[in-house]
Order: structure tokens, then C-alpha cells, then sequence
């Protein structure tokens, strides 16, 4: 955890230390939230310093590389970063930029909260999802098969759990449950069939449970089930606990019950370092038009904000979202508004400025 100190300038006025941190303007619609999140930070008192570094798509055509070296020493160096969106490949190409820093930088817990800031369908949702972030399939162990005259007649993929990654990120659970006034997790597997990978899951989750008896509740669920329930009654839920690949589907799912993906934030975090995202895609076919809505990663900073103790500055951060959304109604066309991002950018600053 990093703190944020305060000294004092020449004319006597409380000043915020500059925080080094890495920032990934990302590919796409990527720089377009960017900057409007730094913006937004600036008109907020940013504590941040930005080294500005490339990835994904950007970084291929600045140094030939999707994750170049510059990128990967200014985040060891900071141990702090905000990325835009990075395009992946489907199917073929470079692998994904996001599972490698989350390799290179042993990110192993993924937070990705959903709250409703916009009545919808759902109202009054309130979930945050702990996702095991360097494990399970996404390992990608994989390779093809050869039979007769087809070199790819076989497709196999193996996943990797172990028990003290498993035990680690249901202690990251437990202890983010007890500091943020959490009172239940739900442990997501599939045990039944998936017996060892999942199983083994679900077994630590069970012990590391037993030490914070009294403080959190917890109880487990088989994914299909959860993913039912969600739509059914996500009310029940406070926290879910998930291996890598059911995190990644259900982080979505919830994304969904609060406006989709362009309401969701996501932190990565290591012993030493963290990476503050926003969780959807590059979107390339709106890129440059000014229509992207910049709420993911704005709410992503704010995330940030509360890593190195600032939750006064995230905090009127998201009242300044919320505000703007539900009081001044503005809003970007995702969310059935008018506003271009730059219009919606100017909104939120508007607000900070009176508050």
C-alpha cells in the first residue's frame, strides 16, 4: 500500500507529493479515455507523476514489441500504473499484453467491483469479485495434436492451480472483506467435475475461512449455478471468490447488471505493484469518433486513488460520476446520452470545480 504525504508550498497551501506512476494510453479508444481521465485527475488535485509508455497494438509500432522494455521497466521502477484498453488478436497473433504483465509483475488478485451509478434493470447492485489473476486456464499451457494431415487435429490446453496461490488469494478475499466492511463470500468453482483444479480451489478457500470465523461468512457455489443466480437474485451477493476463467465470464456478467462494460473498473494487484485498468475492449470501430464513454477507467483511477490512500480524493471522484449522470444528466450515448466524451469530461470537471 502506498501513502500519499502531504507538504507544504511557498505560500503556505497543503500540496499532494507526486506519485510516480507508468500511464498506457492502449489501443483504440484508449488514449481517448486517457486523457480524459488525466483530465479529470488533474481537476481533482491528481497525486500522480506520468511516465507515458506504450502496449498492445501502439506498442508493436513503436518499438516492434506488444509489451516493450521501456513499458515493463517504468511499472518495475513506479510499481504503479494506469492502462487504457490493449487489443488482442483472436485466434492468432501476439498473446494478450494484459496476461503478460499480469505474469510479469505476479498480479495475482483481480478486484473488479459492480455498483449501480445509473438506475437500470437492476438497481442497488453492490458486488465486488475477487478474481485469482495468473492461474488456472489462462496459464494457456496449449498446443495442437498432429493426425494424419492435420497438424492442428488436436487442440490441448492445461490449467494450473496450486494450493498456495490458491490459499493467497482467498487471504486477499477475506482481508479486503474485513477492511472494507464486507460480511460474505461466495466461492465460485467446479468442483464436481473439474475436481482437482477447482477442487483445490475450493478446499483452500474452505481453510483460510476457518481464521476469519465471526468476522465473514462464507459459502460456495458451482459456476453455472452462480451465473444463474446473478440474473435471478444478484442481491445475494456481497463477494465472489473465483479461479481466472470463471472470474473473467462472471466479472462481465456483473458488468452487465450495472450498465455494462463501460461502468466496470478493474485493479491488479501484486506484493509490489498494481495495475489500475479499464476492463473493456479497445473498441476500434468508435475509435476517434469522440463517443467513448471514459466511466471504466475514471472509476479505475478512483481505485488507484484509494491503492495509495487517497479515498478522499476517489470518493469525490465517484460523487462527481454519480452526480453527473443522475443530476446534471449527462451523459455519453452507451447510456442512452448526448454527451461526446469530451462534453461528458467537461461535465465531471464542472462538478469538482463547484464542489
Amino acid at each position: 500500500m502506498y501513502h500519499v504525504c502531504i507538504q507544504e508550498d511557498p505560500m503556505n497551501s497543503p500540496t499532494l507529493k507526486q506519485i510516480p506512476a507508468t500511464l498506457i494510453p492502449g489501443d483504440g479508444i484508449g488514449p481517448e479515455v486517457v486523457e480524459a481521465t488525466v483530465k479529470v485527475l488533474d481537476a481533482l488535485g491528481s497525486p500522480f507523476s506520468w511516465d507515458i509508455q506504450q502496449a498492445g497494438v501502439a506498442g508493436v509500432a513503436s518499438a516492434g514489441d506488444p509489451l516493450p522494455a521501456a513499458t515493463l521497466t517504468s511499472i518495475r521502477k513506479n510499481k504503479l500504473a494506469l492502462k487504457g484498453p490493449l487489443t488482442t488478436p483472436i485466434g492468432e497473433g501476439f498473446r494478450s499484453s494484459n496476461v503478460r504483465l499480469r505474469e510479469e509483475f505476479q498480479l495475482y488478485a483481480n478486484v473488479r467491483p459492480a455498483v449501480t451509478i445509473v438506475p437500470g434493470r437492476f438497481e442497488d447492485i453492490d458486488i465486488v469479485l475477487v478474481r485469482e489473476n495468473i492461474g488456472g486456464f489462462y496459464v494457456a499451457h496449449e498446443y495442437y495434436i498432429p493426425v494424419g494431415d492435420d497438424p492442428r487435429a488436436v487442440a490441448v490446453s492445461t490449467g494450473i492451480n496450486t494450493r498456495e496461490a490458491c490459499k493467497k488469494i482467498a487471504r486477499f478475499a477475506f482481508e479486503y472483506a474485513v477492511k472494507n466492511g464486507r460480511k460474505k463470500i461466495t466461492v465460485v468453482h467446479k468442483a464436481n467435475i473439474l475436481k482437482a483444479l477447482t477442487g483445490i480451489f475450493l478446499e483452500a478457500a474452505r481453510e483460510i475461512a476457518r481464521e476469519y470465523e465471526g468476522k465473514v461468512q462464507m459459502n460456495d457455489m458451482i459456476v453455472d449455478a452462480c451465473a444463474m443466480q446473478l440474473v435471478l437474485n444478484p442481491w445475494q451477493f456481497d463477494m465472489l471468490l473465483c479461479t481466472n476463467l470463471f472470474g473473467d465470464i462472471l466479472s462481465d456478467q456483473m458488468a452487465g447488471l450495472v450498465g455494462g462494460l463501460g461502468m466496470a473498473p478493474g485493479a491488479n494487484i501484486g506484493d509490489d505493484c498494481a495495475i489500475f485498468e479499464a476492463v473493456h475492449g479497445s473498441a476500434p470501430d468508435i475509435a476517434g469518433k469522440g463517443i467513448a464513454n471514459p466511466i471504466s477507467l475514471l472509476l479505475a483511477a478512483g481505485q488507484m486513488l484509494d491503492h495509495v490512500g487517497h479515498q478522499d480524493l476517489a470518493l469525490r471522484l465517484r460523487t462527481a460520476i454519480t452526480d453527473t449522470l443522475n443530476k446534471d444528466h449527462v451523459a455519453t450515448g452507451d447510456l442512452k446520452g448526448k454527451a461526446s466524451t469530451r462534453e461528458f469530461t467537461e461535465a465531471i470537471i464542472r462538478r469538482l470545480q463547484a464542489a
